[in-house]
């Protein structure tokens, strides 16, 4: 049997910074705990438009479909602002979604103890949080036609269309509910059904497949507005949130910053089955690029480590080591390591970026 792949896309800004790091924990996974994994790597955003005048070649995108798993740093930077909307470093990352068809984006909102006092909120109500929100990644308000900026009479109007049909509710309910019987068996529906058209259709699509095809799960719904008020309110009701592509943009950037800091959120998109009925899956941190602070070593490469751990647990049937992972980088983070961006709110002992990795590699050799 061959060994599972992987195509590493560091990409720009801090991105190469942080995958150097990921590339350690895959050795050290390969060597201590015999998970050989093929490994091979590309240009997007950015760095590729620099070198072949595309922010993606049919070389990569054709790559991108063959291995079990793509994990990508970040794209885009201030040198990029002034070209054409058509090779933007952006288009690289939206090229690999369309084409690859990930329409079911997992963007977890886990609250790690030693961090909770970053929250904006109130320690009791964040520590321990550990949801996911499920959110339709290729359809919806972004994609629906017609859209534009047209005039009538004297005044410009801008135009976008939400459409959804019911296959395309039903497949990203399918990964909500799929999720949730590897987690809590709990899955909160969230639409604007009050309002528009379309959330009725998503609710009764929802509660469809829910009664077809998982009944075992606990399911329930909730108008956007109020999943957001209640996100605030008390996070930790929920366990697994499925929702349409506008709403799960807002409520995954809320739910990420109730956590604390941007760069400890890893983020997978899943599409379709392949022939080893594996999903075909991208793994990327929430964060940007960061150029401000590119090449200076304060990057936080936990984000970036997470998505692996997505990984091992999403395309590589690894889901013990998966935990040995995240369950490393807690034990760094209990011991008070702390990138640039986790000193702001306590002491802690100052870490690199690499250094940070290190530590990883560290509690990885302590859980052997």
């Amino acid at each position: 049997m061959s060994n599972p792949s992987l195509l590493i896309l560091p990409g720009d800004g801090i991105g190469p910074e942080v995958m150097a790091e990921v590339v350690k924990v895959i050795d050290w996974f390969g060597d201590k705990r015999d998970l050989k994994i093929d490994v091979s790597h590309g240009l997007v955003g950015g760095c590729s438009y620099d070198a072949h005048g595309t922010p993606l070649t049919d070389e990569t995108m054709a790559r991108a479909q063959e291995v079990d798993a793509v994990l990508l740093g970040a794209v885009g930077g201030p040198k990029y602002d002034d070209l054409d909307f058509s090779v933007k470093p952006e288009r690289g990352l939206l090229r690999l979604r369309k084409e690859m068809d990930l329409y079911s984006n997992l963007r977890p909102a886990q609250c790690f103890d030693a961090l909770a006092e970053f929250s904006s909120l109130k320690p009791e109500i964040v520590s321990g949080l550990d949801i996911v929100i499920v959110r339709e990644l290729t359809s919806g308000i972004y994609f629906g036609e017609p859209r534009g900026i047209i005039k009538e009479g004297n005044e410009r109007v801008g135009i976008n269309t939400q459409r959804y049909t019911e296959s395309e509710i039903a497949r990203v309910a399918r990964s909500a509910f799929e999720l949730a019987r590897r987690r809590s068996n709990k899955v909160c529906s969230m639409e604007k059904a009050n309002v528009m058209e379309s959330g009725i259709l998503w609710r009764d699509v929802v509660q469809e497949i829910h009664d077809a095809e998982y009944p075992d799960v606990e399911l329930t719904h909730m108008y956007a507005d109020a999943g957001a008020m209640q996100l605030c309110r008390y996070p930790k009701q929920f366990d697994v949130i499925v929702t349409d592509n506008l709403f799960g943009d807002m409520l995954s950037d809320m739910a990420a910053m109730l956590t604390g800091s941007l760069g400890m959120l890893p983020s997978a998109s899943l599409g379709s089955p392949m022939e080893n009925g594996r999903p075909k899956a991208m793994y990327e941190p929430v964060h940007g690029s960061a150029p401000d602070i590119a090449g200076q070593a304060k990057a936080n490469p936990s984000a970036c480590i997470l998505s692996f751990a997505m990984a091992l647990r999403y395309s590589y049937d690894q889901g013990d080591e998966a935990t040995r992972l995240e369950k490393a980088v807690e034990k760094v983070l209990a011991d008070g390591v702390r990138t640039a961006d986790l000193m702001q709110a306590d002491g802690g002992t100052p870490a690199t970026t690499s250094e940070m990795g290190d530590a990883v590699i560290a509690a990885l050799e302590a859980s052997l």
